[in-house]
């Protein structure tokens, strides 16, 4: 399933104020490639997909600059200058998404985790990947969950963007 779409265009507004041309950037769960379309033309920008259907069903090894196959849990990199996370963290359990941010926090200068709230959600189009998790998610389980972390925008009632505190 594609990211939501609500609050993208304000997003890309946001990268383009923050970043410089030519940034480096890691689309985690990069699906469908949106971001890629959104931004390929400004960014650097990597992706990491853990379903090999969407490589080949939305060409993403055309999409993006690198294109990489595999749990995020995994990857092991130096440094991006953003780090995308969008609608990533509610398919792991509690322990593995604080431990990927965790890591990617100490290897980005900023990153957007983009979150859904209270959402259930099964296996899409035979994607077992699909499976929401952390179904129980609120903005308040949320900060208790994963410090450090403040609202960027909230585009609608039941989904959240955030990114590092300060930045």
């Amino acid at each position: 399933m594609a990211s939501y779409d609500a609050g993208k265009a304000e997003i890309v507004n946001w990268i383009r104020e923050n970043f410089t041309r030519g940034s480096s950037c890691l689309d985690v769960g990069a699906c469908d490639g949106k971001y890629s379309d959104l931004l390929r033309d400004y960014l650097i920008i990597d992706c990491v997909e853990i379903y090999q259907p969407n490589i080949i069903e939305h060409n993403l090894r055309e999409k993006y600059h690198r294109c990489i196959a595999g749990d995020i849990a995994d990857l092991h990199y130096t440094w991006y200058d953003l780090i995308i996370f969008g609608d990533v963290i509610e398919h792991m359990d509690v322990t593995k998404a604080q431990k990927v941010l965790r890591y990617a926090n100490k290897r980005c200068t900023d990153m957007i985790i983009g979150v859904p709230w209270c959402l259930k959600q099964g296996a899409i189009y035979g994607n077992p990947w699909e499976v929401h998790i952390q179904d129980d998610l609120t903005e308040e389980l949320f900060r208790q969950r994963y410090k450090g972390y403040e609202i960027l925008l909230q585009p609608q009632p039941d989904y959240t963007y955030w990114h590092k505190k300060g930045k």
